[in-house]
């Protein structure tokens, strides 16, 4: 059989570029290296989104909100419209929030501005002493992000929507007078008009001489994962007043250019901490993150294991929002992702060979709609 587009990938990148090419009618095939996904796509928050992103992201991003509402009256992929909460702890976080409340308003993006009596009211649970205001997007969303993804390629293959191979690592992409051929570990060869690799942060099986060149950087973060906390209800993501320091809506804002750091969040900035909760279906909640960067290959220099220090910084200052129990947290771990100055590293490797990889930790939000923008501009739709 020879397929329209094989993808390389199944984290959300990949498994988005299919979903899309298949509703174009085209035939796929999903290759993923191990049985299933366990990448950047299932280390995250599960948060998706797009109020935080910049303003050329922030449109994939509501158009992943669609997509992701239409998936969900098929089957449950785990996504629940709760929306996305900023709670301002001070008066520069909220001159920031009624700054990009008037972008977003001028750009047709709902949100709602709540005085500290309006958050206190919603989300009894946060300290009262943090809270300033708040900025709510109703429209948002957040996911299982171990589940989503795969849930949503299994959906594919069990109905026939997408050819789904687990277990299949590709070693080689080839270029054929007409098409190419792509090759696994296992020595399985097939035949397509045209191949997406989306590889996530795994560079050392594809064309790893591009990729040193490329100036992707690798990004370690690390999370905690309580246990299921019944007596907390959080409703929403929950986006803190350090996240307001740090994501690209608001360092776009003019007033962005003037804020000062407080010096009781000097380290914080320096590990790149910014304080995210996430609270689960069963109760658990996911509380994050850091943010530490190495090159391409400095996955070693970064080290797989979560830096106790670096976990404790976190939860010190989690604990100065959310009132959470001692001896609260059942997991921690540390998860990775690459990410370019551009955003985005796309690379024609060949006439039918195309690289989109290094989104950063945007994949969650934005790739549903990114992929349906790469589709189309492939396919010329």
């Amino acid at each position: 059989m020879k397929y329209d587009l094989i993808v390389v990938g199944a984290g959300v990148l990949g498994t988005f570029h299919a979903y899309h090419a298949a509703k174009l009618g085209k035939n796929v095939l999903l290759l993923e290296k191990d049985a299933k996904q366990k990448g950047s796509s299932t280390q995250n928050f599960g948060q998706v989104v797009p109020s935080g992103l910049s303003s050329t992201w922030n449109k994939y991003g509501q158009r992943s909100l669609v997509h992701y509402l239409e998936l969900q009256q098929k089957a449950d992929f785990t996504i629940r419209q709760q929306g996305s909460v900023y709670i301002a702890s001070d008066d520069a976080e909220q001159g920031l929030l009624e700054e990009l409340r008037e972008i977003h308003s001028d750009e047709g993006y709902l949100s709602l501005m709540f005085s500290q009596k309006g958050v206190k009211e919603r989300f009894p649970d946060l300290n009262p002493a943090y809270i300033k205001s708040g900025l709510f997007y109703p429209q948002e969303l957040s996911v299982d992000p171990r589940e989503m993804v795969n849930r949503v390629s299994e959906y594919l293959k069990e109905t026939g929507r997408v050819h789904v191979h687990y277990n299949q690592k590709v070693v080689a992409t080839i270029q054929k007078i007409t098409g190419c051929e792509v090759e696994t570990e296992d020595g399985n060869i097939y035949d397509t008009e045209q191949v997406i690799v989306c590889c996530g942060y795994s560079f050392e099986s594809l064309y790893p001489a591009i990729f040193a060149e490329s100036n992707i950087k690798i990004s370690k973060l690390q999370m905690l994962k309580t246990k299921p906390l019944t007596g907390i209800n959080l409703k929403s993501n929950i986006l803190t007043g350090l996240t307001i320091r740090r994501y690209e809506s608001f360092t776009e804002c003019d007033s962005f250019q003037s804020l000062e750091t407080p010096e009781s969040y000097q380290e914080l900035k320096e590990k790149g901490i910014h304080i995210l909760f996430k609270q689960a279906d069963d109760g658990s909640i996911i509380i994050g993150d850091s943010h530490e960067y190495a090159g391409i290959n400095g996955i070693k220099e970064l080290g797989c294991d979560s830096n106790p220090e670096i976990d404790d910084l976190i939860m010190t200052e989690a604990r100065r929002i959310l009132a959470l129990p001692e001896d609260c947290i059942a997991e921690r771990w540390a998860g990775f992702y690459g990410q370019h100055e551009d955003d985005i590293f796309v690379h024609d490797v060949e006439k039918c060979i195309k690289i989109i990889t290094g989104i950063g930790g945007k994949g969650m939000t934005s790739a549903a709609g990114y992929a349906e923008a790469s589709i189309r501009s492939l396919y010329q739709v």
